[in-house]
């Protein structure tokens, strides 16, 4: 997370996120680092899908088209934070860590979004692990493809 935050300030790119199964845990991380004021404009945690209906405004024929779990929901969560935040960056988490299927998709099915200036980016991953490995595991993932799409 240093190097990201270090190169969010030095190139003066803002950046927010939206959460879901990491409930809260990327902003903590980037939160802790001195500096990051600079640039971080703040998360919203989506947990229940009316948050992500009601507050993101993602469209409940989407959600009942793809499920909350899904790549349309991951980017079009990326999207909304954007605007909502007005930053140049939003990475999104949706996913299933467990203990049990959800929406017929299998634990450790995941989903980031990324959405910067224009573009947007989404990858899906089947994690295992413990929930709480699984949320690690996804932030770090988060962390890592946001480095690879700004350099």
């Amino acid at each position: 997370m240093d190097e990201l935050a270090q190169l969010l300030i030095e190139r003066h790119i803002s950046i927010s996120s939206v959460e879901s199964f990491t409930v809260g845990g990327f902003a903590h991380q980037i939160g802790r680092i001195s500096g990051i004021s600079a640039v971080y404009c703040g998360t919203l945690v989506s947990y229940q899908t009316r948050i992500k209906r009601d507050v993101l405004h993602i469209d409940e024929k989407v959600i009942e088209q793809f499920g909350v779990v899904s790549n349309e929901v991951a980017g079009l969560m990326a999207i909304q934070g954007q605007k909502m935040f007005e930053s140049d960056l939003c990475i999104s988490f949706t996913g299933n860590a467990g203990p049990s299927a959800m929406e017929g998709k299998p634990v450790g099915l995941i989903y980031v979004g990324i959405a910067y200036k224009d573009n947007i980016h989404t990858f899906c991953y089947h994690l295992s692990g413990s929930r709480d490995d699984i949320q690690k595991q996804a932030i770090l993932i988060g962390i890592e493809k946001i480095l690879e799409i700004l350099k």
